[in-house]
C-alpha cells in the first residue's frame, strides 16, 4: 500500500503538469478503451454477479452491482463526456490590484492525490478515475469486494488510456485487495501519499472513514429523499413523478424514500398515488392519517429516517408547506429534496428554505446524478456543508492558490 502511494505521488507530479489537451485525449482513449474491453468487463461482473447471489447480496445492492450492455456503454460515454469538459486547473477565479499596486489572482490547481473508497458499483471506478484526470489528480480506488473483478478491468482499460495518451499509468490505481486492512491504510494517508478520501457507500463505510481517517474526506451520506406533493400540485404531474422518483431505480441514492402530502389533497390523490406504486411492486407504509385513506403498514419512527434502497417508500400527510419542510428538516439526510406544486411562491419558498444539497421543483429526485447534472459523471452526492456539495464532478475535486505579483513592495 505505501508503494502504491509513493507511484501516485510519483504521477501526481506528472499529471498536474501534462496538458489539458493530453488530459483530454487520455480520457477519449479510455472512453474507447471501455467498448473495446466490453466483453472481458461483462464477463467480470457475470463472476461478480454469480458470487454477490452466492453471498447473499439484497436486490438493491445486485441492481448497483450488475452491468449489461448498456451500462457499459453508458460508462464509455460518461467518460467522453467528461473528457469533453473545459480543463479547469489554471482557471483564473478572482483577478484583483490593490492600492499598492499588488496584482493578486485566485488561481484554481488540482488537489493532488485522491482516495476514494466506494461500495458495489462498478461504474464508480470509471467516474472517479475519469473525474480525477479531468481536475488534474491521481486517484487510488478501493471498490468493493464484491464488484473487484468488474472493477480490475474497468481500471484496465482506464490505464490503457493513460498509457495511450502519452500519461503515467500509475495516476489511476486499484487497490486490489479484499482485506479491509487496506482501507485502513488509505486512512492513514498513506505517508503523506493521500490528500483527501472520498466515501461512497453505506452509512457504516461513511462512518468509519469519518472516525479513522488522517486526512480530509468529502463525506457523501445516505439519501433520505423526499418527494412533497403540495395543495398545487397538477395531480397528472404528480403521479408520474412519484412514481419515477421511487420507482424507476430503487437502489441508487436518489431514489425517493419519503412521500408527503398534503391533507387537503390526500383523500382524492392518494389513493391514485398508491394504486399505481402498487402496481410498480412498491410496499406502502403510512402514519395514521395516510393508513387511514389507504390501507397500509403502519409506519414507525425508524421508517422515516430509512433509507431503503428497495421497492419499500413511507407515507406522511402533512399541514402544507410548514409541516412538510419540517419533516425534510427533522429526518433528512441534507441529499435531494422535491416540491411538486404549480404555486410559484410556494414553490420558491421551498428552494430558498430546505437546506439540502439538491432542491428541486417538479422534477423526479432521480435526477440526483452527476451524468444528469451535465458532469459527465460523479464521485459522489457530497451533502455536508463545506468545500464541494450535491454532484461532486470534476470542479468539486480542484482547490486553489493564490498567486501575488509585485514590482518590489514591502510592507510598512
Amino acid at each position: 500500500m505505501l508503494e502504491l502511494g509513493q507511484r501516485a505521488r510519483k504521477a501526481a507530479k506528472a499529471i498536474r503538469e501534462a496538458s489539458a489537451q493530453a488530459r483530454s485525449a487520455a480520457l477519449a482513449a479510455m472512453g474507447r478503451h471501455i467498448r473495446q474491453a466490453r466483453t472481458d468487463i461483462l464477463a467480470a461482473n457475470a463472476r461478480d454477479m454469480v458470487r454477490g447471489q452466492a453471498e447473499g447480496l439484497s436486490a438493491s445492492m445486485l441492481d448497483r452491482l450488475k452491468l449489461d450492455p448498456d451500462r457499459v456503454e453508458v460508462m464509455a460515454r460518461g467518460v467522453e463526456e467528461v473528457g469533453s469538459q473545459k480543463d479547469l486547473l489554471g482557471e483564473i477565479m478572482q483577478d484583483w490590484r490593490r492600492p499598492n499596486g499588488l496584482h493578486l489572482q485566485r488561481v484554481r490547481i488540482p488537489i493532488g492525490v485522491i482516495g476514494i473508497i466506494y461500495e458495489s458499483r462498478p461504474n464508480v471506478t470509471a467516474d472517479a478515475g475519469a473525474l480525477c484526470l479531468r481536475a488534474g489528480n491521481c486517484a487510488i480506488l478501493r471498490g468493493g469486494s464484491d464488484a473487484m473483478e468488474s472493477s480490475i478491468e474497468i481500471t484496465k482499460a482506464l490505464r490503457l488510456g493513460l498509457a495511450k495518451a502519452g500519461l503515467p499509468e500509475d495516476a489511476i490505481q486499484l487497490v486490489e485487495t479484499t482485506d479491509r486492512a487496506g482501507v485502513g491504510a488509505m486512512l492513514t494517508g498513506l505517508q503523506g501519499a493521500i490528500d483527501m478520501i472520498i466515501p461512497r457507500g453505506g452509512k457504516d463505510l461513511v462512518a468509519r472513514v469519518q472516525a479513522e481517517a488522517r486526512v480530509p474526506v468529502l463525506s457523501h451520506l445516505e439519501g433520505i429523499c423526499h418527494t412533497y406533493v403540495h395543495v398545487g400540485a397538477d395531480p397528472a404531474k404528480a403521479l408520474a413523478l412519484v412514481v419515477n422518483a421511487k420507482m424507476r431505480r430503487t437502489g441508487i441514492c436518489g431514489a425517493t424514500e419519503t412521500l408527503l402530502i398534503d391533507a387537503e389533497i390526500a383523500p382524492d390523490l392518494l389513493p391514485l398515488l398508491c394504486a399505481s406504486l402498487s402496481e410498480h411492486g412498491c410496499e406502502m407504509r403510512g402514519d395514521t392519517a395516510a393508513c387511514a385513506i389507504v390501507p397500509m403498514t403502519p409506519a414507525t419512527e425508524e421508517d422515516w429516517r430509512a433509507e431503503y434502497l428497495a421497492p419499500i417508500l413511507s407515507i406522511g400527510v402533512v399541514a402544507g408547506p410548514d409541516a412538510a419542510m419540517a419533516h425534510i428538516a427533522r429526518y433528512g439526510s441534507g441529499h435531494t429534496d422535491c416540491i411538486v406544486t404549480e404555486d410559484t411562491d410556494v414553490a420558491e419558498r421551498f428552494l430558498r428554505e430546505v437546506d439540502s444539497a439538491i432542491v428541486l421543483v417538479n422534477a423526479s429526485t432521480q435526477f440526483a446524478d452527476g451524468g444528469e447534472f451535465g458532469f459527465g459523471g460523479e464521485i459522489g452526492i457530497g451533502t455536508g456543508r463545506l468545500h464541494a456539495r450535491g454532484p461532486v464532478g470534476a470542479e468539486g475535486l480542484t482547490t486553489y492558490k493564490y498567486v501575488v505579483r509585485g514590482t518590489g513592495q514591502v510592507r510598512p
